[in-house]
């Protein structure tokens, strides 16, 4: 499910975001618009960063590693901004050209390749101590093999291990 718009996920995540690259500080009081929900669902939560149209930025959990989704949104809004390896940090200018979402994810489950569709389960493959994740409905993934051929790169798990599948549901708050 997506929920497009300006919602407290998003906000939370821009306001700290922003507040962390303009002073190094993480908000230490939580806004009024937080609701209950947040700070009393634990969650895995991923925070993806896109700047015109292109991926800029995207960290997340797959079980929750804070005490509520408020603390993952606040812990992988910073890790995406900042510390995805893939990007440089993002600097105060760009900002303004940043599009957030929040994805908050069901409990992940035990499943077959017959079992999944890319646009509604995102999955986790994993073998031997590695593992990778990939999100549900992802532009320019439209088969469940194109899912499970990524997932399997992104782990560095060769086709030909035995590997289990999970799948998970996401609920996504994207700006408009």
């Amino acid at each position: 499910m997506t929920i497009k718009g300006n919602n407290p996920y998003i906000k939370l995540a821009r306001e700290n975001l922003t507040k962390y690259i303009e002073n190094r500080h993480i908000l230490n009081i939580l806004p009024d618009y937080i609701t209950k929900e947040m700070q009393q669902t634990r969650r895995g939560v991923f925070v993806t960063l896109h700047k015109n149209g292109n991926l800029r930025g995207c960290i997340g959990t797959i079980s929750p590693v804070t005490e509520s989704i408020v603390g993952e949104i606040i812990r992988n809004s910073i890790e995406a901004g900042v510390y995805d390896p893939r990007f440089p940090a993002v600097t105060k200018d760009e900002l303004k050209d940043i599009q957030f979402s929040v994805d908050v994810l069901s409990k992940p489950e035990r499943t077959s390749r017959e079992n999944l569709d890319p646009k509604k389960y995102g999955i986790i493959i994993t073998s031997n101590g590695k593992s990778g994740v990939l999100l549900p409905d992802l532009e320019g993934v439209d088969t469940v093999d194109e899912q499970i051929d990524i997932t399997l790169k992104k782990a560095q798990i060769s086709k030909c291990e035995n590997y289990e599948i999970e799948r998970f549901t996401v609920t996504r708050y994207e700006e408009e």
